[in-house]
């Protein structure tokens, strides 16, 4: 049985269409929907994936339950190996290996505690960390703008999906690539909402703001206006 990336495939091809001309009429990234078609989607939200779908079997004038389902089941199939029977083991040679195991323990703990060491010899840097932590939790602010609109920048340390309106108007919706950066004005506010928010930097009128969340970690609705930014608990 065809996947359900294969069959969306296929639909495609049957209406004479080329993956870039999907994506320039569905304003899908070319990558993603390539993604969908070999089921093959990794490190993005299962609530984005899932929009996406939807997105391309509406273009695709299909009904998207059917593939929704079959995406999903796609995605969970796992492959069984055969179970191999171990053979009886020496006791001498078993004796060798608790040996070895033991070894890599105590080199593992004697690790640990150096850099438990380290870490107590730098108090300040752990203050910077928590500080820079309580700044981007709850209802963080950055300093009022009383100037003329608000500076948005966002730098991507690593592939991130986001989502940006302007002044209640969506300008950006798609994939930021690693080593990319954007800018954008707004008279009163902007509505951020990331799909990796440990990717990314943000600098508000040229302030730099990171630490937004945790790697692969959906953050939603951040708010930046004239009052600071706050991020919904």
């Amino acid at each position: 049985m065809e996947s359900a990336g294969a069959r969306l495939k296929k639909l495609r091809l049957e209406k004479g269409l080329s993956l870039e001309e999907a994506s320039k009429k569905t304003k899908v990234h070319l990558n993603i929907l390539k993604a969908l078609e070999e089921d093959n989607i990794i490190n993005l939200s299962p609530v984005y994936i899932k929009g996406f779908l939807k997105i391309y079997c509406k273009f695709l004038g299909v009904d998207a339950k059917d593939y929704l389902t079959g995406y999903q089941e796609s995605q969970d199939k796992t492959i069984k190996l055969p179970e191999v029977k171990e053979k009886p083991r020496p006791a001498a040679f078993i004796f060798i290996i608790g040996l070895i195991i033991l070894s890599f323990l105590l080199f593992g703990l004697g690790k640990s505690i150096s850099k438990f060491t380290q870490r107590a010899k730098k108090p300040k840097a752990i203050v910077k960390q928590q500080n820079i932590q309580s700044n981007v939790q709850g209802s963080a602010k950055v300093e009022k703008y009383t100037g003329q609109g608000i500076r948005l920048g966002i730098r991507a340390r690593g592939d991130c999906w986001v989502e940006l309106k302007v002044d209640g108007q969506l300008l950006f919706k798609n994939i930021l690539k690693k080593g990319r950066t954007e800018s954008w004005q707004a008279k009163e506010k902007f509505e951020l909402s990331l799909g990796n928010a440990q990717a990314v930097d943000l600098e508000v009128n040229g302030k730099l703001i990171s630490g937004l969340g945790r790697k692969g970690q959906s953050v939603k609705n951040i708010l930046i206006s004239k009052e600071g930014l706050s991020i919904p608990r």
